[in-house]
């Protein structure tokens, strides 16, 4: 790789060891990906939920967190993805105090990195949107995917310690998605209804998210006539992130890189899979319907303060039945706003449990499911429905009303 005269320095030591740790890994990176240098970012985003870290992952960041301040303080604005805890409801949710001592360990040695904790999947929504052409280091795939397809940023999926390399270092090696070469359209969908609701936008991104099955994949959908808003593009390529590992896709005239059809190719437009709302049945159908339903979760991502609203509007004067939880997971800034405007306050006298800067597959999910014995979770979440039953849940899918509406029941109605 092509290095700097900063950048050599790095490598030789001369801004300390953590930098020269992180940009050796990052130059291996590089190489393993053909990279020819590397690429500023603006911005860094890191996974670094202690489920995922574990108690060498901590000491790690501990280790890292000794050095000189000068030498481990982060190079760029850093920001974190959810927690495995919420420290003022772990105990209700029958989490152990060991997980959520490690937490307090992590996010010592992240803050002492200069690592702002900001514990969100949306920071698109809630701390700061990349713009359009900006190079970030991004960790989480919804991140991720609505950075690059939404805003026109530039982020291939960083994991933790390669987020936590570029955050040090102020760099990521130039390959994947900062290249053009790499952005254009692989395959085109037809799409011949419109999406109704979230959990629909969040299915068809789930279709095709099936569909592309690459990473490198880049889906391009058209025949789109109403322009979904940003929750809908959330839930959108978060579930197709989950299902196909895509980091990037264009919808042809609403996303900024596919103002036509054919320049969201590079060359030829390929022939056109179409969606119909019978593909999309099918996919709610392999769910299934449970009659009774142990936990109704509204997480990942993370809800909107839009979503927040509806969900009180929906629960407004109601409570939910006493053999069902009903978990509700937002970020730290979005909980703060609905305490002043007294979301929260109507959330919480329905019964609904509020969490913060958490989301709910990173909480340790399976003991969470045998110390509270939950077996059956409904969500309006394509993501979450595609990733929680590894962890021995049975889930089924519906729109928010109807996950509202099951949660006051007890049970879905057929």
């Amino acid at each position: 790789m092509k290095l700097t005269e900063y950048e050599q320095a790095m490598r030789a030591g001369a801004f300390g060891e953590p930098r020269r740790l992180a940009i050796e890994q990052q130059i291996e990176v590089g190489r393993f990906f053909d990279a020819e240098d590397f690429v500023e970012v603006s911005q860094a985003h890191i996974m670094g939920d202690t489920e995922a870290l574990g108690a060498a992952g901590v000491e790690f960041l501990e280790r890292l967190a000794s050095f000189p301040e000068a030498e481990r303080q982060v190079a760029v604005p850093t920001i974190t993805d959810p927690r495995g805890v919420d420290q003022c409801r772990y105990r209700l949710l029958k989490q152990r105090d060991e997980w959520a001592n490690l937490e307090l360990r992590a996010s010592a040695a992240m803050r002492s990195l200069g690592v702002l904790m900001t514990d969100t999947c949306i920071n698109y929504q809630t701390i700061q949107a990349p713009v359009f052409g900006q190079h970030m280091a991004f960790g989480d795939t919804g991140v991720v995917i609505y950075s690059n397809s939404v805003c026109g940023a530039r982020s291939n999926f960083e994991g933790g310690p390669a987020a936590l390399a570029a955050a040090l270092t102020g760099r990521t090696p130039r390959y994947g998605y900062h290249l053009d070469a790499c952005r254009k359209g692989k395959m085109l969908f037809e799409l011949a209804f419109e999406p109704r609701n979230l959990t629909e936008w969040g299915a068809l991104g789930a279709l095709i998210g099936r569909a592309a099955g690459s990473y490198w994949s880049v889906p391009v959908l058209s025949t789109v006539h109403t322009s979904p808003g940003s929750d809908e593009l959330k839930h959108f390529g978060a579930a197709m992130a989950s299902y196909g590992s895509v980091a990037l896709y264009h919808i042809v005239g609403i996303t900024p890189e596919a103002p036509d059809l054919h320049s969201a190719f590079d060359g030829a437009v390929p022939a056109a899979r179409r969606l119909t709302r019978d593909d999309l049945e099918a996919y709610y159908a392999s769910f299934g319907c449970h009659d009774k339903v142990d936990v109704v979760v509204f997480a990942a991502p993370q809800l909107s303060l839009l979503e927040m609203r509806e969900l009180s509007q929906l629960l407004r004067g109601r409570r939910v039945h006493a053999g069902t939880s009903l978990l509700i997971a937002t970020s730290p800034e979005n909980k703060s706003a609905c305490d002043r405007m007294g979301i929260t306050q109507i959330l919480e006298e329905a019964g609904a449990m509020v969490l913060s800067g958490v989301c709910f597959y990173q909480m340790y999910a399976r003991e969470m499911a045998q110390a509270n014995n939950w077996k059956t979770l409904l969500t309006n979440s394509a993501k979450l429905v595609n990733i929680i039953a590894g962890y021995g849940y049975q889930p089924v899918i519906a729109p928010m009303d109807v996950c509202v509406e099951a949660a006051l029941r007890g049970g879905m109605a057929r």
